[in-house]
């Protein structure tokens, strides 16, 4: 079954194993940074916004990324959980027996810093991280990656003594939003931030030098010049192409004038402003280049789950019903499936399985199928009536007839409204597939979200809204039919 999903995944995306295939986080910086690697390498192809550290650090180790952009901080305290703030050969000597390496320093530094709304910080005195322990009123929001990491919050709040209890977790991008609304008074930001000016916050000082240095490298499996020497060879020159405010105007050209990730990368060798805002039209964007692809990929994952799930979840349910003992194995195991947060199942099968994209994505979909499934299959063949079933038996009808000729068909409506239930489960829950690479139209929800840009977002989110109006009205018009069918079939 992973040899035909594999083999799958490779038809659909188009994956060359003889391209070099480049990652990037679910923050506008990496997008950008992943855009200008693959231009500069000439030869690659770039897997977007996979995900947090963990999941694209995990992409690279199961190869199915060949580098992407990362910080040396991270690296050390987040990967190789190394105390102090070790320099690029102390990296390379730590990552060196698990078949990595960094190189390519970019030329800027990008950390860690708390912001808050410049009025605010200046009305309460409010200059650096030390002065926040005498203000434990204040609401935090906090990226999810950023309360995680160890040097992040834990490490922070234990060096500088802070007395605020474990703060909300919120989307980078929807945070500067949120502090400027005034929902919440710190937020996390990278130094580097487009928005930090445009939305008047100020960067408190580290005062107790907490935040490691964060230069951005590439870091890279120790085959990749070996496997891709032209291409390695014209990474080299991007060492140190790239300085703090050419970054923050890059930045700044995709979150604050619409420019695409391509487009802001494009403007590396570009010293005049990107200009003023792009106005786009929603109906561009929605329709725009990208849009087949994604429709493609998103029916590609839906379908395909759905037809595994029928396959394994029709028979099931049958065995719960014909087998008393084993109904509540069945039924609770699915259930339980249910349960699990999607990100977590799809951060586990990426460990397990060895690779991201479509494959996690497919078994994923498949387990979130099969409850609807298994438990209508169940339900409808417990609804059968006793006199059904004991009609059957007079007529001398084998066991296997009985279930194939009178009691499946009569089970048949519920049978098709789970179905259904897991076929419009399956478009929203297609759309999360997109952090790990799997595409859809969850890639401009997850882009949408890195820009704060509506535009962007809705034109991911309607579609995928729309599909599943459409199958669920679909799969309504087959309920009828053969809920007819099934009528008349209980009548004769």
């Amino acid at each position: 079954m992973k040899r035909v999903l594999l083999l799958l995944s490779v038809f659909i995306f188009q994956v060359n194993a003889e391209t070099m295939q480049v990652g990037s986080k679910r923050f506008t910086e990496s997008y950008i940074l992943g855009e200008i690697i693959v231009n500069a390498a000439g030869d690659a192809a770039h897997r977007p916004g996979l995900g947090n550290t963990g999941i694209v650090f995990a992409a690279l180790k199961a190869g199915s990324i060949d580098l992407y952009p990362e910080y040396t901080g991270t690296i050390a305290k987040e990967i190789l959980k190394l105390d102090g703030n070790p320099g690029m050969e102390a990296l390379n000597r730590a990552l060196a027996p698990l078949g990595f390496g960094v190189a390519v320093p970019l030329g800027f530094n990008n950390s860690y810093a708390l912001a808050m709304r410049g009025e605010r910080a200046r009305k309460l005195g409010i200059r650096a991280l030390s002065d926040l322990a005498r203000h434990p009123a204040l609401k935090l929001g906090l990226s999810q990656e950023f309360i995680g990491r160890a040097d992040g919050w834990p490490g922070l709040k234990s060096a500088y003594g802070l007395p605020f209890a474990a703060p909300a977790g919120l989307d980078h991008g929807l945070a500067y939003e949120a502090v400027a609304a005034g929902e919440i008074d710190v937020m996390d930001i990278y130094t580097t931030d487009a928005k930090i000016e445009r939305f008047g916050l100020r960067a408190l000082e580290d005062d107790r030098k907490f935040f490691p240095r964060y230069d951005a490298v590439l870091l890279y499996r120790l085959d990749v010049p070996a496997r891709f020497p032209g291409a390695w060879a014209r990474l080299q020159k991007l060492e140190q192409r790239i300085d703090e405010p050419t970054m923050i105007r890059l930045n700044a050209a995709a979150e604050l004038r619409g420019r695409s990730f391509a487009e802001a990368a494009a403007l590396l060798d570009s010293r005049v402003e990107s200009g003023s805002r792009t106005e786009r039209k929603f109906l561009g964007v929605l329709f725009g280049p990208d849009f087949w692809r994604l429709t493609r990929e998103h029916l590609v994952l839906v379908f395909v789950s759905l037809a595994a799930s029928i396959a394994v979840g029709l028979p099931l349910g049958i065995l719960s019903n014909k087998v008393k003992a084993t109904a509540q194995v069945v039924l609770g195991t699915v259930g339980v499936i249910q349960t699990v947060p999607s990100l977590a199942l799809f951060a586990f099968l990426i460990a397990l399985l060895g690779t991201i994209g479509t494959v996690p994505a497919l078994i994923a979909l498949f387990l979130y199928a099969l409850l609807p499934i298994v438990r209508n299959t169940h339900a409808g063949l417990e609804a059968v009536g006793k006199g059904m079933r004991q009609a059957a038996l007079a007529l001398g009808l084998s066991r296997q007839d009985r279930l194939w000729r009178i009691e499946l068909p009569l089970a048949l409506p519920s049978i098709l409204a789970g179905i259904k239930t897991s076929a419009v489960i399956n478009v929203g829950t297609a759309t999360i597939a997109a952090f790990v690479g799997a595409g859809g139209y969850g890639e401009r929800i997850v882009s949408g979200l890195a820009l704060n840009d509506n535009v962007t977002l809705l034109a991911g989110a309607i579609p995928a809204a729309a599909l599943a109006l459409i199958v669920q009205g679909a799969f309504e018009l087959g309920e009828r039919r053969f809920g007819w069918m099934a009528r008349a079939h209980k009548r004769s």
